[in-house]
């Protein structure tokens, strides 16, 4: 599901001298959006003052221009040893740059090579170009330049990046090869990454949708740092009036919101339905689409409604690779936040920027409370089991007696709150 942008440029013979000279002949709509991406009158910007292809101009001088030997150079001929990561886009290297005066000392970086067939690629190389020599935020990769050569074996679309030691979130969530991320880098993550997409729908001049929101594109510095990255299906938003951008439906199976795909109207709103599935992600340790799992679990967000966040059976559905060291009140908060960023109607769906506001809050939350959180007993310690009706008042007297035990437990001290529950709940039996 890859689709790319391509413009016609309302000045085009007007000449650009601030911007690279391969994107000179590159119209706005090669940006904004076009060819398969069709946009209506009706809800799509269609008279931006300023567009991205403006700001870019500004800021082009800014990315470095590099020549295929020298990215050849800096990969050792693109040895599959130095491979880091591959796609439908191509692959990415790891290599070393030297400065482009020559003196100082060599940097590391990624480099992704696009494969040189389809003009599709070339397109989403020029949407990272353009929207990535703009941006400006911690939480975002940084593009340092770009390479793109015409020749007779056919064309040369590089990118060159900050490299990210870390890998990504994917990795470290779904890969064992990976140490465990705690329950509070899990947390930190989540913040960066919903930082970076409030400043590209709400602090940018020009509204910016990511549209490709999920866990490998959240890449991890050395400090474990969240940037996004791959920003070939990135769109401009709508502008003035207009609610929505009218566009061809592309994007990842299992993140892309199901009203985008139903209609086609691309908002906001539909970068935070996807990061409501990346919350349960980060929750649970499990992807959005797991086929070798049993068949009503193959499915993450259908999986973790038989949990809800208020239920006794919650907990289970915590990825046990965190082992119990994690705030369950906390938890509960995180699927209560993901629940309505996955809201039916998009306009229901906060904004980032109150997604941010929320994570703040229960990131404190989590720092105070202890990471035994007594809670987590009454799920595992026993099979939960549905209820016979005529059982239902001895049922409800003894779980008011479990609360109140809960509650005691709190402040008991000397020994584990884990072993103070099984101990009372042999008396209460």
């Amino acid at each position: 599901m890859k689709c790319f942008f391509y413009f016609k440029d309302r000045n085009r013979n007007r000449e650009r001298k601030s911007a690279p000279v391969v994107l000179q002949d590159l119209s706005k709509s090669d940006i904004s959006g076009g060819g398969a991406e069709r946009v209506t009158k009706s809800s799509c910007s269609t008279s931006s003052p300023r567009s991205f292809s403006d700001l870019y101009e500004g800021k082009a001088q800014n990315l470095r221009v590099f020549t295929f030997s020298e990215l050849k150079q800096a990969t050792n001929n693109f040895n599959r040893l130095l491979k880091i990561g591959e796609g439908g886009f191509g692959c990415v290297y790891k290599g070393t740059i030297k400065p482009a005066d020559g003196k100082g000392e060599s940097t590391v970086v990624a480099i992704k090579k696009l494969n040189r067939d389809g003009y599709q690629g070339h397109k989403q190389w020029v949407a990272e170009v353009q929207f990535l020599g703009v941006v400006d935020h911690p939480n975002l990769v940084k593009l340092i330049g770009y390479c793109a050569v015409d020749g007779e074996r056919g064309i040369q679309r590089l990118l060159v990046y900050e490299f990210m030691s870390s890998r990504s979130l994917e990795d470290h969530l779904f890969n064992t090869a990976f140490p465990v991320l705690s329950w509070k880098r899990r947390l930190q993550i989540a913040l960066g990454a919903a930082e970076g997409l409030a400043y590209l729908h709400e602090e940018l001049e020009v509204q910016v949708i990511y549209r490709d929101f999920k866990s490998s594109n959240v890449l991890l510095d050395n400090d474990f740092m969240p940037k996004l990255s791959d920003f070939g299906l990135a769109r401009e938003g709508p502008t003035g009036m207009h609610t929505h951008v009218s566009t061809a439906v592309v994007g990842t199976w299992g993140y892309a919101a199901p009203d985008y795909i139903e209609t086609g109207h691309l908002t906001a709103k539909s970068d935070v339905w996807s990061f409501g599935v990346v919350l349960y992600e980060i929750l649970t340790g499990r992807r959005s689409l797991e086929r070798n799992r049993p068949k009503s679990e193959h499915k993450l967000l259908e999986w973790v409604k038989r949990y809800p966040a208020d239920s006794r059976k919650f907990g289970m559905i915590i990825d046990p690779r965190l082992e119990n060291q994690y705030s369950l009140n906390a938890a509960r908060k995180i699927a209560k936040l993901a629940d309505t960023c996955l809201l039916k109607s998009a306009k229901d769906r906060p904004k980032m920027s109150q997604v941010v506001e929320t994570l703040k809050q229960i990131i404190q939350i989590s720092g105070e409370n202890s990471s035994t959180d007594t809670s987590f007993q009454s799920v595992e310690d026993e099979p939960v089991v549905e209820e016979n009706p005529k059982q239902t008042g001895a049922s409800e007297s003894t779980k008011r007696r479990m609360a109140h035990l809960a509650k005691l437990s709190e402040h008991v001290g000397g020994i584990s709150r884990r072993r103070f529950m099984i101990m009372q709940k042999g008396k209460v039996i």
